[in-house]
């Protein structure tokens, strides 16, 4: 089977500050894949790339059979893409932003009035439809932003952090939600510093300044030690030792 996410030699440069250095992956269809790293390990970076929001400074990146770089629009129209601080728009309410998107993706009036209900079941927003923004918590703005992110039924999602600082419960509902989108067949790449998530993937990557140490499956990358935070820190050590 064809990845459907892949990058060869994937780099990006900030002036002297090498943000991603040379990444090789290839997502599979229907995966779930974290990218797990500290801040300024090049998460965001990575995501950027691969949504075609930022150009590479070396190297290219494949998304659902077009190049990124080349092919911005196609990849565009496939791609959902989530980022740390979505932009929500505080004063209008939860289905006045869902229609705001909608309009922006050139969703047609039957499209949305078909996948809107479904989308507010799936999260169960539905008794919140008509509250602001603004007075949702933490955990439904991002069960919002997720939503609006879906209405074009992209292929993939790519989500930056899409649980950081939200409460242990909306978290385990958003795990619900993905592992939901998975089986029908959504591919999900994602960040997160959250090493507990971070063992719900199919399979993870250790991204440490800018350098992928590692990726596989958690059970592989925890090999002989019990627990995956344990992993990682031999992993970043052997990696700083190099």
């Amino acid at each position: 089977m064809e990845p459907i996410i892949r990058t060869r030699d994937l780099t990006r440069r900030f002036d002297s500050l090498t943000a991603l250095d040379h990444l090789n992956l290839e997502i599979a269809p229907g995966e779930i894949f974290g990218l797990v790293g500290p801040d300024g390990a090049g998460k965001t970076t990575t995501l950027r790339l691969l949504s075609g929001l930022m150009d590479p400074s070396e190297g290219q990146a494949w998304v659902a059979g077009h190049d990124v770089a080349r092919e911005a629009r196609a990849v565009k129209d496939r791609v959902g893409y989530m980022a740390q601080r979505f932009g929500l728009y505080a004063d209008l309410t939860v289905e006045e932003n869902m229609e705001f998107y909608a309009d922006l993706f050139g969703v047609t009036v039957h499209e949305r009035r078909e996948l809107t209900p479904d989308l507010l079941r799936m999260t169960r927003m539905e008794p919140f439809g008509n509250r602001r923004a603004g007075q949702l918590s933490g955990g439904m703005k991002q069960k919002l932003a997720l939503m609006c992110t879906l209405l074009h039924r992209p292929e993939i999602l790519l989500l930056d952090e899409p649980t950081n600082g939200v409460d242990p419960v909306s978290r385990r509902d958003f795990w619900t939600i993905l592992y939901q989108l998975m089986k029908d067949g959504t591919t999900i790449f994602m960040t997160t510093a959250y090493l507990d998530e971070a063992e719900r993937c199919n399979r993870v990557g250790l991204l440490h300044q800018g350098v992928l140490v590692r990726c596989d499956s958690p059970e592989a990358v925890k090999g002989t030690l019990p627990t995956l935070e344990a992993a990682f820190v031999e992993l970043i050590r052997k990696a700083d030792a190099s």
